[in-house]
């Protein structure tokens, strides 16, 4: 037998096991230490233990415990090995206890569930928005650093020196781990909304890896929502959020084939979409879309109901989703959003309508991978052929999904 299969198969559960229960563990790690950066250093430590005994033992029947105990311990000896020992006595003494409290084997201990908390505690206004988002992406969702930086068009450097300083402003000011109080509901939902749609876009088109798709990530964005609606019922875009994750997440057994590949949504089979799902999101718009309740949410969840209502792709109101689109850059102003509206009205009209508009978008769009799959896409349709071919390539280039990848290169050879 190979020498090195026991480390790669426990290198490959450890994996699935970081990606699924990251944010449960490091939630309910911060609870405990009120440290960010030590839980999280806590936990590496943890997962780099299990490489060892796993490997050697075999892995335990409940993963993730295994990980919480061990990473508790492993914080106990990071900080008995501070320089400020004596200064931290008091906590390590505390930690102590709380490890000879918990007599139960790992298969046995129960994982509480801090990740609401700690997504407030991430979203906090003395934070900027950006780290907001970021920070939460990275301890609740469990993104690498690179994933973060890419959802941000950032460097991977620059991404890493941002989450070091929200971080420690958290540390410093002492920034409360807790669900706030309602008067303080309000202004911290919204950023809150904001993080959860980013977790479920890594879910739904994964940055990196050879799956398409994160489930996991999805689902999690979608429970997190869910909470938030049952903390806000008076809030339109908590439920619009909702509702297009739930739309967005029905299309989902159709976006790939048997193999892992990419399927586009024109070559979509719409009876794998999930019906109940869409029932249920476009239940909540029909109740929440109104004058007074306009927002980016329920205008995005609209135009994804419009999507999800067609026949099939060449019945879909494109017109309609045009129009939608206009509201949104009226509430929202942004190039991504232009470039989506284009793309619709291509279907709408015709790709050479959009030419010129996509042209515009380029200098803001350069580095942005979807721009240039689109426009290769529009390129292709109107039949320009080596426009076309300079687009693929200039995708295929940008993307890092191994499955995403693979699509485009399918599309380029066509062509080519």
């Amino acid at each position: 037998m190979n020498p090195n299969q026991p480390i790669t198969a426990t290198a490959a559960v450890l994996e699935q096991v970081v990606r699924q229960e990251w944010g449960r563990l490091v939630s309910s790690l911060i609870k405990t230490l009120r440290d960010f950066q030590l839980a999280e250093d806590s936990l590496q430590d943890a997962i780099e233990s299990a490489v060892e005994h796993w490997s050697r033992n075999g892995a335990p029947r409940v993963h993730a415990a295994w990980l919480l105990q061990t990473a508790r311990r492993k914080a106990i000896d990071r900080l008995r090995r501070d320089a400020n020992f004596r200064r931290k006595e008091p906590e390590i003494a505390r930690l102590l206890a709380l490890d000879s409290e918990t007599t139960l084997e790992p298969d046995e201990m129960h994982i509480p569930d801090e990740r609401l908390s700690l997504i407030f505690t991430c979203c906090h206004p003395a934070l900027d928005e950006k780290s907001r988002v970021a920070l939460t992406l990275r301890t609740i969702g469990g993104l690498t650093t690179g994933e973060i930086a890419r959802a941000f068009l950032d460097s991977e450097t620059t991404m890493a020196q941002r989450l070091v300083r929200a971080k420690q402003k958290i540390k410093l000011a002492g920034i409360p781990y807790q669900v706030p109080e309602a008067a303080d509901l309000p202004e911290r939902t919204y950023a809150v909304l904001n993080v959860i749609y980013l977790v479920f876009n890594e879910g739904y088109a994964a940055t990196y890896g050879s799956d398409l798709i994160r489930l996991s990530l999805c689902d999690e964005a979608i429970r997190l929502a869910r909470v938030i609606v049952q903390l806000r019922p008076d809030l339109g875009e908590a439920k619009g959020l909702l509702a297009l994750m739930l739309l967005s997440a029905a299309r989902m057994p159709a976006r790939s084939d048997e193999q892992g590949h990419l399927v586009p949504l024109d070559e979509q089979n719409r009876s794998l979409w999930d019906a109940a799902k869409i029932a249920e999101g476009t239940a909540i718009i029909s109740v929440s879309l109104t004058p007074q309740t306009l927002g980016p949410f329920l205008i995005q969840a609209a135009i994804s109901a419009v999507h999800c209502e067609a026949a099939s792709h060449e019945q879909t109101d494109w017109q309609q989703i045009v129009s939608l689109y206009d509201v949104l850059q009226r509430l929202t102003p942004n190039p991504v959003i232009r470039l989506n509206r284009a793309i619709a009205l291509a279907f709408a009209e015709s790709s050479f309508d959009v030419l010129d508009e996509m042209t515009r978008l380029e200098p803001d769009l350069v580095t942005y991978q979807p721009y240039h799959a689109g426009l290769a896409d529009i390129l292709r349709r109107a039949g320009q052929t080596p426009a076309a071919i300079t687009a693929y390539k200039k995708a295929i280039a940008l993307s890092t999904n191994a499955s995403e990848r693979a699509f485009l290169e399918k599309r380029l050879g066509a062509l080519e």
